[in-house]
């Protein structure tokens, strides 16, 4: 099924992850590091898995202990959890992963949780090194704010 099939049915299961293949992801690796890591899709397996202990650090000088391994739609990146903010970067791959969440401005998702991550490319803002937030309507997680990924520093 097509990842835009998929966000139009309202963020069901897209694809399977394998606990195996989100843990050999390494800690240093980029947003997109796992994208050539494919799995088949199933209904009853989980999309999202938490990371416990991998380190990233952002540009802002936060340091994140952990991070959500997880199916996405490619887009955009902001500097804040709304849409008429700076896009700082972009997610071109579709298995990236998640340091935290923000609430911010609603989008098509019907809630207003972003999550927090850096971007494959940058965009504006070079400083930032395409970190930012993504609509979780963009992220398939199967609720929102995931369970167990902490809220962002800066709420």
């Amino acid at each position: 099924m097509a990842l835009t099939q998929v966000l139009r049915r309202g963020r069901t299961v897209a694809a399977a992850l394998v606990l195996a293949a989100a843990a050999a992801v390494p800690a240093t690796a980029p947003a997109s590091a796992a994208a050539s890591t494919t799995a088949t899709p199933a209904a009853d397996e989980v999309t999202c898995v938490l990371r416990p202990g991998v380190v990233h650090k952002d540009t802002l000088g936060n340091t994140f202990t952990g991070d959500l391994y997880c199916a996405n739609a490619p887009g955009d990146l902001y500097g804040r959890p709304a849409f008429d903010a700076p896009v700082t970067g972009r997610l071109k791959t579709t298995q990236s992963w998640f340091v935290c969440y923000s609430i911010g401005e609603a989008h098509k998702g019907g809630n207003n949780v972003w999550y927090y991550t850096q971007g494959d490319e940058a965009v504006n803002l070079p400083g930032i090194q395409a970190w930012g937030n993504m609509p979780a309507s963009s992220v398939l997680t199967s609720t929102d704010p995931f369970p167990g990924l902490p809220r962002c520093p800066w709420h």
